[in-house]
């Protein structure tokens, strides 16, 4: 059985944290699809970050700087035009490399 320090090293990316965040914009107003494809279009502009968006929400991949900086830079400007609440999963490690299972 592989203990979880043996993985973490075994699956560095390099000296930069890898981050991933699962990100949900609900916009408190009747016409809430404007805001949120102002969101994605936000997102998507980022540099350094990879972006899968579906129907429920949008995930961000990539360094944890430029992650979060994609999140902050979206959120103001969607708040400021539309209020609503967003909802973020953030985890400090590429969600998309496989994992040991406990």
């Amino acid at each position: 059985s592989e203990s979880r320090g043996s993985w973490a090293s075994a699956h560095a990316w390099g000296s930069e944290m890898q981050a991933s965040v699962e990100i949900t914009f609900y916009p408190i107003r009747d016409a809430y699809l404007e805001p949120i494809e102002g969101v994605i279009a936000a997102l998507e502009a980022s540099p350094g970050v990879e972006i899968v968006v579906n129907h429920m929400s949008t995930q961000l991949y990539g360094e944890y700087e430029a992650v979060m900086a994609a999140v902050t830079g979206a959120m103001a400007p969607a708040l400021e035009r539309a209020p609503g609440a967003f909802v973020l999963k953030v985890l400090g490690i590429d969600a998309r490399a496989p994992h040991p299972r406990p």
